[in-house]
């Protein structure tokens, strides 16, 4: 059954919703139904019809037998029913949020997995770069570039000089 015009819906869509609320007319009637006030007096019956129409097809107001026009109760509890479940994340983005470290895995092979995605983002097999370097790629990844620095390091992901001068990703090394 098509509602609003928008195939596969049963309720409000919520363009509808949004598009009616944008009308200055129909918003301020809204408001008005919703204090219980008389719907726009005092403007032509022309808008005061119109928007009273755009309501009801937005699904914001209701006809009732008593009482004349009243806000629907349901229509936003029915728009947030309509929208997808969020699909569970997988691989590294289960860690990431907003593409850097949320939180570091407790298994080995997930904190590895997570490690070897940044190292092959951030720095290229062979390339030897200075520690603050290494730091200006990891601040990307998260704010304690030195906990990340230690575990690309000990996953031997990332390798560095005795003297601790330079760093370089090996180039044989499989980051998957």
């Amino acid at each position: 059954m098509a509602l609003n015009g928008v195939p596969g819906l049963s309720g409000p869509h919520w363009r509808r919703v949004m598009a009616a609320l944008a009308n200055r007319d129909a918003r301020t009637a809204y408001a008005q139904i919703v204090l219980g006030e008389e719907v726009l007096s005092g403007v032509k019956e022309q808008r005061r019809t119109r928007a009273i129409a755009v309501l009801l097809e937005a699904g914001l107001a209701e006809w009732t037998g008593s009482k004349g026009l009243e806000a629907s109760d349901a229509v936003f509890r029915e728009l947030l029913t309509q929208q997808p479940k969020r699909q569970p994340k997988t691989g590294v983005d289960r860690f990431l949020r907003l593409g850097r470290i949320d939180r570091y895995p407790a298994s080995p092979a997930d904190r590895r997995e997570l490690l070897g995605w940044i190292v092959a983002q951030a720095i290229q097999p062979g390339e030897n770069l200075s520690e603050r370097q290494v730091n200006e790629r990891l601040l990307n990844y998260t704010d304690d570039v030195v906990l990340l620095r230690r575990y690309l390091v000990d996953f031997g992901l990332l390798e560095r000089t005795a003297s601790g001068s330079s760093y370089r990703r090996p180039a044989g090394e499989s980051t998957s």
